[in-house]
């Protein structure tokens, strides 16, 4: 029987990512989103069975609900599925319950589940620079954010999705944990200076306050509590929470992480 792999989010910076990371694998794969041909979203549990039916393993982007995280962990299990790799945040332990509550839930259901399961905790991604979230004020010569000097170490959604179709395809990372980062930490002025230097022309760090990054995200149509969750964020990044890199990336792949320059040097199209 040919084994098939579900990936959710297949549109999204990982998630189109890991699906071409397991078609160079030749591995069969079902893609499932609320705008895709086989419809799954995370609101709706009528969508959930015929994504997971027949699938031996998937790739998972945690539901912002945390009520859905044990169903849908109890419902793969009675499909048939044997292996669950989920795209989870870095220093998750260390973050309050009651941000990111779908995360929280999400590998507790997998922790108190008896399928095969990978976790991988993912740092801020290079692609955000590039792709929605900071795109367009990059774009626009301005990036306003509640940072400080505390560096990064931004990891880059390939590598995320090469360790995803490491994990969905063998079983010797099941019950596994992993932090992937860059290969370096540097901070917001550093990386907007190597972004500037690439296109030619400034860009522009305004370092807010939490209160004003708080009002603007609301200014935009966001509601309190997300932009408190996204608060809560950066404050773990400010406090060093998630500066210092790891080798998960290069000790799992086999080769080093891709690091800042080599991703600005396949981005700068996005800030034209």
């Amino acid at each position: 029987m040919t084994e098939e792999i579900l990936v959710l989010g297949p549109t999204g910076k990982t998630g189109r990512r890991v699906v071409r990371a397991l078609e160079a694998l030749d591995v069969q794969v079902r893609a499932a989103s609320r705008s895709s041909a086989l419809r799954f979203d995370w609101a709706d549990e009528s969508t959930w069975q015929a994504a997971l039916s027949g699938v031996t393993a998937a790739y998972v982007i945690p539901p912002y609900d945390p009520a859905a995280a044990a169903p849908f962990v109890a419902l793969a299990r009675e499909s048939g599925v044997r292996r669950l790799v989920l795209l989870s945040g870095r220093g998750l332990d260390d973050t309050p319950a009651e941000f990111f509550a779908g995360m929280h839930a999400a590998e507790k259901a997998l922790h108190e589940s008896d399928l095969s399961w990978t976790i991988l905790r993912a740092n801020n991604f290079n692609q955000n620079f590039s792709e929605e979230i900071w795109q367009h004020e990059v774009r626009a010569g301005r990036l306003a954010l509640p940072v400080d000097d505390t560096p990064e170490p931004f990891v880059d959604v390939q590598d995320i999705a090469d360790v995803a179709a490491l994990a969905l395809t063998s079983g010797e990372h099941d019950g596994q944990t992993y932090n992937l980062t860059g290969p370096a930490a540097i901070t917001f002025d550093e990386a907007l200076g190597k972004i500037s230097a690439v296109v030619g022309r400034q860009i522009e760090l305004v370092r807010q306050t939490p209160s004003e990054y708080h009002e603007s995200l609301v200014a935009l149509g966001v509601s309190s509590d997300e932009a408190t969750e996204l608060g809560a964020l950066y404050a773990g990044m400010r406090s060093g929470l998630l500066a210092t890199p790891t080798d998960d990336v290069s000790r799992l792949l086999g080769r080093p992480a891709i690091d800042f320059d080599t991703y600005i040097g396949g981005a700068t199209e996005a800030w034209r």
